[in-house]
């Protein structure tokens, strides 16, 4: 029987993450191991508080599992079949599914893409880079320390009520950048982002790409309304979870960012990213703050997106495994 362990991983950061709803200068994440007859397979937990998922909370689930028979699982039905009765954290799903996988990929003697059935990673992929939110009178400094015009997608956290003023000082720094700026749930209502909206295309040298989930994903109605007359391609994240409508999501959004770890699992990430791109939506790959055991499970199954935000192991401070460099803007595996 493989044996599984679970083990937490304190990363303090390179810089303050601060998005709308909350900002940290440490993450806490967790690293599932399974191991057994050769072969190891390792998988990252990022909690999200968004999802109400804490290391805490992931600890205690997995201990539930393991005094419910997760010594005796090895294989995907076997880990389905364990999840189905006993639910945890997309997170930690995540985490178990990316270890066993990897396991069981070795154990056939595949890359993990192979063994999943996806496409080949590119050599290099191009990656955004993420400013979180921060003083104006910062962004210079920030932009010119994190050498952030390498990376050809910038990502810019904002929230309603100095976002206009980040990207200002954004645009001045680095005109004609593309940006892809993300809200985070911030704005309350449509007519509030639109008015936003007007003001930012007037500011000189701003370049808005994308604009992801600026408004809860429960104001689905206001979606509706605001997807024609956005004036910029709306990219859903918070309003796309593993049981989403994707009839319509289509109805609100031109593209959806796809996080492993909101998905809780490869398998659920390929499917969502596939019927992204079958429902007319341009399909990103994204991720939590995640070391280089998460981001290069991201990057096994990348070639079935167009746009990738993968970028976290770039705020981690001591990244501690090595698997993924970053070299030009872009990721490659180790």
């Amino acid at each position: 029987m493989p044996t599984w362990t679970l083990t937490a991983l304190d990363l303090p950061l390179r810089f303050v993450w601060k998005i709308s709803r909350n900002a940290s200068a440490a993450k806490t994440n967790l690293v599932v191991q399974v191991a057994g007859r050769g072969h190891t397979g390792r998988g990252e937990a990022a909690p999200n508080v968004r999802y109400a998922e804490s290391p805490a909370l992931l600890a205690e689930q997995f201990g539930a599992l393991q005094a419910a028979g997760l010594a005796q699982v090895e294989t995907l039905d076997d880990l389905d079949a364990l999840l189905g009765a006993h639910p945890v954290a997309h997170a930690l799903s995540f985490a178990l599914e990316a270890a066993l996988v990897q396991r069981l990929a070795a154990r056939a003697g595949q890359p993990v893409w192979r063994w999943l059935g996806v496409p080949p990673p590119a050599a290099a992929t191009p990656t955004a880079f993420t400013l979180p939110i921060m003083p104006p009178g910062e962004v210079a400094a920030f932009l010119a320390a994190q050498r952030a015009a390498r990376f050809k997608l910038l990502k810019v956290k904002v929230d309603a009520a100095g976002g206009l003023d980040l990207l200002r000082e954004v645009a001045r720094v680095l005109p004609g950048h593309p940006l892809l700026v993300d809200g985070n749930e911030a704005w309350a209502d449509a007519d509030g982002l639109l008015q936003f909206l007007a003001q930012a295309r007037a500011v000189p040298g701003l370049h808005l790409a994308l604009l992801e989930q600026p408004l809860p994903a429960a104001c689905a109605a206001d979606y509706r309304y605001l997807r024609p007359r956005a004036g910029v391609p709306l990219l859903a994240d918070e309003s796309v979870t593993d049981t989403a409508d994707f009839e319509e999501i289509a109805r609100q959004f031109h593209g959806v960012n796809v996080k492993l770890m909101k998905a809780g699992g490869l398998r659920r990430g390929i499917e969502l990213l596939r019927r992204t791109r079958a429902h007319g939506l341009r399909p990103m790959l994204g991720c939590m703050v995640e070391t280089s055991l998460g981001i290069a499970a991201a990057l096994q199954i990348s070639a079935l997106a167009d746009v990738h935000d993968l970028d976290g192991i770039l705020i981690i401070k001591d990244e501690p495994f090595g698997l993924v460099h970053e070299a030009d803007g872009a990721l490659v595996l180790a």
